[in-house]
């Protein structure tokens, strides 16, 4: 592992094996493990991480559109992969490459239903979203007989699982909630096997479900965020490995004097004699203008300096006084150190938002392989 010059996304796919198997230990032995490899796997790169997941011996994959699941599977990808949010205009794409949809409305129903129709299917595994208190997408509880009659009525579907999503399952303050969600999924699976005459399997647990919910791991879990390193809170932070650094290096040094402004819209004045650092990442990186203004920091040579001034599109300065340093060293602008909470937290938002748009243009180092 050396030194970036450039900068770069490390992906360390070490850490990615760690998680998985983490969380792996917190489930039964005939549970599934679904790795949810959407948004680029979460910033990093889903091609990779998929590959990775699929040696592991992952058991699903899942993305949010069609798209993503037909760069899996023109990448070697062969586990099965849920479509999490497909819509209707993919649908010939999605059969095509043998992915598996996310059924959540009466017009996607119908719709699959005359694609698969078209393309001559039979028993085509479909699964079927419930909506149980995230309000965001899925059937209602009393759309049971309409989704079985209309799959019962032919040969083209079947429905291989029953799913639903937990609205909080991190917030232990939200326990009587989650409950409630776990009971109405239960009423539901029962009146879909009673209905069909068969038992799809079902899942409802996403990372924070695991730890906080394991009596309700049904058949399957569902995995993202914990996967890539976050478990949504500390203790199981500290059991997991971030799986994205980011790096960058210092372009330039300038010794400012008292009174004199950096940057755009001179965001950021000096108040005696300081050093700063121009850095080659801005917010066409993903690290936005709502990271300046001496909030969030990055590490130099293990020590802190902060963000000044706003930040550029293509650059951001730090101040760097006091610290020992020269132009090309490196800086880690989040990894484990801070990690993405923790830089994240400092513009009130979370790990998800700031991996995820981590800009494609930024180059990824893939170690641990």
């Amino acid at each position: 592992m050396g030194k970036a010059r450039e900068t770069i996304l490390e992906i360390d796919l070490r850490a990615l094996e760690h998680n998985y198997r983490y969380l792996r230990s917190k489930l039964g032995p005939e549970t599934k493990f679904l790795g949810v490899v959407k948004a680029f796997a979460y910033g990093s790169d889903s091609k990779r991480i998929a590959l990775k997941l699929q040696d592991l011996g992952i058991d699903y994959l899942a993305v949010a559109y069609v798209k993503e699941g037909v760069a899996l599977r023109n990448a070697g990808v062969t586990k099965p992969i849920l479509v999490l949010h497909p819509q209707a205009v993919n649908f010939d794409q999605l059969i095509e490459h043998c992915l598996e949809p996310s059924i959540y409305s009466p017009r996607i129903l119908r719709a699959f239903l005359k694609t698969a129709k078209k393309h001559r299917q039979k028993d085509y595994p479909v699964h079927i979203k419930f909506n149980t208190g995230l309000n965001r997408l899925g059937f209602w509880e009393n759309d049971v007989s309409h989704i079985t009659e209309e799959i019962s009525g032919g040969t083209e579907l079947r429905i291989h699982s029953v799913f639903s999503h937990l609205a909080a399952s991190e917030d232990l303050n939200e326990v009587d909630f989650t409950q409630k969600q776990i009971e109405t999924f239960d009423k539901i699976t029962t009146q879909i096997d009673h209905k069909l005459g068969y038992r799809p399997f079902r899942h409802l647990l996403n990372t924070s479900g695991i730890i906080n919910y394991p009596e309700a791991q049904y058949d399957m879990v569902r995995s993202g965020i914990g996967l890539y390193g976050f478990g949504n809170e500390a203790q199981i932070d500290a059991e997991l490995k971030p799986v994205a650094t980011l790096k960058t290096i210092i372009s330039q040094i300038h010794r400012i004097e008292p009174g004199e402004s950096v940057g755009y819209n001179r965001a950021f004045f000096s108040n005696g004699y300081r050093t700063t650092a121009t850095l080659p990442l801005g917010h066409a990186d993903g690290i936005g203008r709502q990271y300046g203004h001496g909030k969030t920091y990055v590490e130099v040579n293990g020590q802190k300096a902060f963000i000044i001034g706003n930040v550029c599109m293509d650059m951001l300065m730090i101040d760097i006084t006091g610290i020992d340093c020269k132009e090309g060293d490196e800086v880690i602008v989040f990894g484990k150190n801070p990690n993405a909470d923790r830089f994240a937290a400092t513009a009130d938002t979370i790990s998800y938002e700031l991996l995820t748009g981590i800009s494609q243009r930024v180059n990824r180092l893939f170690i641990g392989d």
